[in-house]
């Protein structure tokens, strides 16, 4: 008998284990908000400035609770009016230094392709884009109001929803999202080490995660979560892929309409192992020709898939296990202490109803 119909409250008490904790989630609100509210007042950045709107894991509702030690992050992009022809990827950079000297004296960092702020307990990126159509800048008016800031599944939530921010909200969503002038068309931003403006589509690998939940009943997000967390904690030592190239793997080798966080654990990890040891091309939301594996090296994919083929045999081993007892102990093998174990049945082996109160998730379930 397999085990995911009675594994949901264990999966659910795991979820809640390494989701961010709510002085996390605050910590990240409060940044965003700030950095937002400051690039609108802004007079010099007022006169280039079109939009913002969150992108990254917080976004999509894929994000993690960080190692110890470390902080979270969210992307925050912001949408100007820069033209390539007028601004190079270094000076388009360069214009948005005076605000961070004003507002984050000692906590920022040129990068690649963005600005790093580093506070004591969240980090923010900031991407700043070109000019993009007059189609993206008018929609991005009404998304920055209140999508732009929500993760994937608060958008799901529409009873909160609607106590939070009201029903014309909700229907203003729903119309946004029915729109497809944002979906599918990509940004520029500006590539300081390749001296180039380089495409980026942060829109449609979120239009894809908002389907992609839907197909899966809402729980592709937290299976991309618990794989993520997999790799992290009991990898400690192989860093690649990770972030949203191994989002993306998971994304392409997730089957829709799975029933469970479980099985589609199980069925991703063994999709994976179906693709072979071979670093495979996997094309970027709306950007086809774009490899997202790029960066990744084929010894570092090879190492990986060594790994998710043994995460694989001991997935299917725990989804089939016939008692909640060893089903829980290999899934814990598999994701750390974080996952709960049951009590372990005297006599014969059979499956078991959970000990304690049942998990109560939260109203809001933010990633």
């Amino acid at each position: 008998m397999p085990s995911t119909p009675h594994m949901t409250t264990y999966f659910e008490d795991f979820l809640k284990e390494i989701r961010l904790e709510d002085e996390q989630k605050d910590a990240l609100v409060s940044a965003h908000t700030k950095l937002r509210e400051r690039l609108g007042a802004d007079a010099k950045l007022g006169e280039i400035l079109i939009g913002t709107f969150l992108q990254g894991s917080y976004r999509r509702s894929t994000i993690i609770k960080p190692a110890a030690g470390q902080s979270s992050d969210v992307d925050v992009v912001v949408v100007t009016s820069m033209s390539e022809d007028e601004y190079s990827p270094t000076e388009a950079l360069d214009f948005f230094e005076d605000f961070l000297e004003e507002h984050y004296p000692g906590q920022y960092k040129r990068q690649g392709r963005s600005w790093g702020i580093q506070l004591p307990d969240a980090d923010i990126d900031l991407v700043p884009t070109s000019a993009p159509s007059e189609a993206l800048s008018q929609s991005e008016a009404a998304r920055s109001k209140v999508f732009s800031s929500l993760d994937i599944e608060s958008i799901g939530d529409r009873n909160w929803l609607s106590n939070r921010f009201g029903s014309m909200t909700v229907s203003a969503i729903d119309t946004i999202m029915d729109d497809d002038s944002w979906k599918h068309e990509p940004l520029r931003i500006p590539d300081r080490e390749a001296g180039a403006w380089e495409s980026t589509d942060p829109l449609s690998q979120i239009s894809w995660t908002v389907d992609k939940n839907a197909k899966c009943s809402g729980h592709y997000v937290n299976v991309v979560k618990a794989i993520k967390w997999w790799w992290r904690t009991q990898h400690p030592d192989r860093k690649y892929p990770k972030g949203y190239p191994l989002e993306h793997l998971v994304g392409d080798c997730c089957p829709d309409g799975i029933g469970s966080v479980a099985e589609g654990v199980v069925q991703t990890l063994e999709s994976i192992v179906k693709l072979g040891p071979n670093r495979p091309f996997l094309s970027d939301r709306g950007l086809p020709s774009n490899d997202v594996m790029a960066r990744v090296s084929q010894d570092d994919y090879f190492a990986f898939y060594e790994c998710i083929v043994d995460a694989a045999d001991l997935a299917r081993a725990a989804f089939d296990s016939e008692d909640a007892y060893s089903a829980s102990v290999k899934w814990r093998e598999l994701f750390g202490e974080e996952f709960p174990l049951a009590a372990k049945a005297e006599g014969k082996a059979s499956f078991t109803a959970r000990v304690g109160a049942v998990t109560t998730l939260s109203e809001a379930r933010f990633a």
